[in-house]
């Protein structure tokens, strides 16, 4: 799976999801950093990425509907510090991986995954 990293979420994710077969990037990494979540959104879709995020504005689907992207996954997590996101974001990818798809957004709690779209 091809996976944009938005600025809120650690950098170190990349390794780990590269290491689990997928192709992963950051907003940081392509000068998109402090850019309108609208900019962020279409600079993942226009290169195919489905975009992980704590930003729920970008889960907002009347500001990006479904069929204008490749995909959202909001993450929105009680424990907030860097590691505890990315061990969080690292069990969810096996029950991710199905669900994700074009113009769908996942919501990832500790608890549960939901699928809109």
């Amino acid at each position: 799976m091809r996976i944009k990293l938005d600025e809120n979420l650690p950098a170190e994710l990349v390794e780990d999801l590269a290491a689990m077969g997928h192709d992963a990037d950051t907003v940081a990494s392509e000068g998109l950093t402090g850019l309108s979540d609208d900019r962020i959104v279409r600079a993942s879709s226009g290169t195919g990425r489905v975009l992980f995020t704590l930003d729920k504005g970008i889960g907002d689907v009347r500001r990006h509907p479904p069929r204008h992207h490749e995909g959202i996954v909001l993450f929105r997590l009680q424990r907030q510090g860097p590691r505890a996101v990315r061990a969080i974001i690292v069990d969810a990818m096996a029950r991710l991986t199905d669900a994700i798809g074009p113009g769908r957004l996942i919501v990832v709690t500790e608890a549960a995954i939901r699928t809109r779209g």
